[in-house]
């Protein structure tokens, strides 16, 4: 997982990728979950806060073009 402040120095085509490769990583965890596949359980919430991140760099990147 990326420290906030890394993942502020990314551009945004960076970011998208990055939170388009996290989605696909959190479903590919929810479904080794559902069928009881999955050891490290804690990577779902580290997955979760990290879209988490990228969603507020979005609107921040979007508040900042905006003003």
């Amino acid at each position: 997982m990326a420290k906030f402040s890394e993942l502020k120095e990314l551009s945004i085509d960076e970011l998208k990728n990055r939170l388009r490769d996290l989605k696909q990583e959190g479903l590919n965890l929810r479904l080794q979950a559902a069928t009881g596949q999955l050891e490290n359980t804690a990577r779902i919430k580290a997955v979760r806060r990290e879209v988490a991140q990228l969603s507020t760099l979005f609107t921040e990147n979007r508040n900042k073009a905006g003003n």
